[in-house]
C-alpha cells in the first residue's frame, strides 16, 4: 500500500478545498493510505513543507495541490514557476515522487474551477503510480531479458 501525503495551498480556498476533496476520494479509490494532509498559506510555501514530509518514513509519495490564478501582473507566473521548479528539485533530491497538481499560471478563476477534479485526480494517480513503480524497480532483477516496470 502506498503511503501518500497531500499538501494543499489555502490561497484560492474555494478551489483548493474542492481539489482536496477530489484527491482524498481518488486516493481511497486507488487503495492508497493518506498519512498526512498539510495545508500551506499558498503555492509558494509548498516546498518548505515538502522538505519535512519527504524526510518522514511513513511517506512514500506526495501530491501537491493548489491554484495560481492570473492577476493584473505577472506575479502568478513567478509563483507557479518557482514553486514547480523547487518541487521538482525536492523530489529528485529525496528520491520520493512529488506530483504537481497545481493549476496555473495563466488560468482565470473559471478555468481553474473547470480543472479541479482533473488536476487533483492526476496528481494523486501519478504519485501512487510512481511510488509503486519505484518499489517494483527496487525489487526487480535483470536476468537476461527485458524487465518491464508498469
Amino acid at each position: 500500500m502506498v503511503r501518500l501525503a497531500i499538501v494543499v495551498a489555502e490561497f484560492n480556498y474555494d478551489i483548493t478545498q474542492l481539489m482536496l476533496q477530489k484527491a482524498v476520494e481518488h486516493a481511497k479509490f486507488l487503495g492508497a493510505e493518506i498519512t498526512y494532509i498539510v495545508k500551506t498559506p499558498g503555492v509558494y510555501d509548498i516546498p518548505m513543507i515538502l522538505k519535512e514530509l519527504v524526510a518522514k518514513e511513513e511517506v512514500d509519495a506526495v501530491a501537491t495541490l493548489g491554484a495560481v490564478i492570473q492577476g493584473a501582473t505577472k506575479h502568478d507566473e513567478l509563483v507557479a514557476t518557482q514553486a514547480a521548479r523547487k518541487i521538482l528539485d525536492i523530489a529528485v533530491e529525496s528520491g520520493k515522487p512529488i506530483t504537481l497538481g497545481i493549476i496555473g499560471h495563466g488560468a482565470n478563476r473559471i478555468q481553474a474551477l473547470e480543472r479541479v477534479e482533473e488536476y487533483a485526480r492526476r496528481a494523486v494517480e501519478a504519485a501512487v503510480k510512481m511510488a509503486r513503480r519505484k518499489k517494483a524497480l527496487r525489487e526487480a532483477k535483470y536476468n537476461g531479458s527485458t524487465v518491464y516496470i508498469v
